[in-house]
């Protein structure tokens, strides 16, 4: 492990403090738990806008999609049945 030092206005520090006594954690543990949950979080969208561009390439080069208000029906009846088919894609093109 490497060693970083890590300059704090005092009202986060004693912030970090007070929430590692209440979690009942070193502050260290808490700093390092929190900075790991916040790169957790930029990665996690990093993928999610990776994955959104590819999904929006694909639609534009086979020209075909969804019909938003059957995947609106389609999300609303599979909180209920887990079984409800997918809508089929459509050409968007004309």
């Amino acid at each position: 492990m490497s060693t970083t030092t890590l300059k704090l206005p005092d009202e986060v520090k004693q912030r970090a403090v007070k929430a590692a006594q209440e979690l009942g954690i070193s502050p260290h543990a808490f700093m390092v738990d929190a900075i790991r949950q916040a790169t957790d979080a930029v990665e996690q969208r990093s993928q999610f806008v990776a994955h959104a561009l590819a999904a929006r390439d694909e639609m534009r080069q086979s020209g075909r999609g969804h019909d938003a208000d059957e995947v609106r029906t389609y999300l609303r009846t599979r909180i209920s049945d887990k079984q409800t088919p997918r809508p089929d894609t459509k050409t968007w093109r004309k």
